[in-house]
């Protein structure tokens, strides 16, 4: 059997591509006397440009893949690998005799999971909680709970050796879960050390 060779990626020469778009756009605006034909030409040419995009550039060095997601005004991660699902928040019930950061509970498929408020745990300015807030799965061995997002902004992937790590400011709970914050600002939690904190351990029976 003759097994032809892997194609290698064609190198796309993008200032090539630039010069060609900014020549079509010169075209376009110039107002010259083109036919119609040759004024479809120039606009596929342009859409043909626009319609390529640089493939991703590998990061170098280990990397996570985050889900990222809002508390107020600032930008949160935490690994993928941690996260279960996301899911709107209703139905949330509230506990009695619970810290004031367990939100209350929800049931999840059949699993009765506490709801973490970041916010009050890490002592950030509170919004309250709306129906347009999400709930975040996190899992790790038998340990299981959500914490709350306002808004989820989507997944990425993250050099670890970008992340900068010492922060002498920052204290208390959410130092102890930090994980480093990125060059874009996004902080980044340590999923683990959230999922092993037993304050996070919410042991109470709840009556049907």
């Amino acid at each position: 059997m003759n097994v032809k060779p892997a194609r290698q990626p064609r190198s796309i020469d993008w200032d090539q591509i630039k010069r060609q778009l900014a020549a079509a756009e010169e075209a376009l605006a110039g107002g010259y006397a083109a036919s119609a034909a040759q004024r479809r030409e120039i606009l596929r040419e342009r859409a043909r440009v626009l319609a390529q995009e640089p493939a991703p550039v590998a990061s170098a060095g280990p990397g996570i893949e985050v889900v990222e997601f809002m508390l107020g005004n600032e930008r949160y991660a935490i690994e993928a690998a941690f996260v279960g699902e996301v899911l709107p928040l209703k139905d949330l019930t509230g506990v009695p005799c619970t810290p004031a950061f367990v939100s209350g509970i929800i049931n999840v498929h059949g699993r009765i999971l506490s709801v973490i408020d970041l916010k009050r745990f890490f002592e950030l300015p509170e919004g309250g909680l709306t129906d347009l807030n999400k709930v975040i799965i996190l899992q790790h061995g038998d340990v299981e709970f959500g914490i709350v997002a306002d808004r989820i902004v989507g997944a990425s992937w993250l050099s670890l050796a970008e992340l900068q790590v010492d922060f002498p400011t920052v204290t208390g709970a959410r130092a102890a879960c930090l994980r480093g914050v990125t060059p874009q600002r996004v902080v980044v939690l340590d999923a683990k050390r959230l999922l092993t904190d037993a304050t996070m351990v919410v042991d109470e029976e709840v009556s049907p």
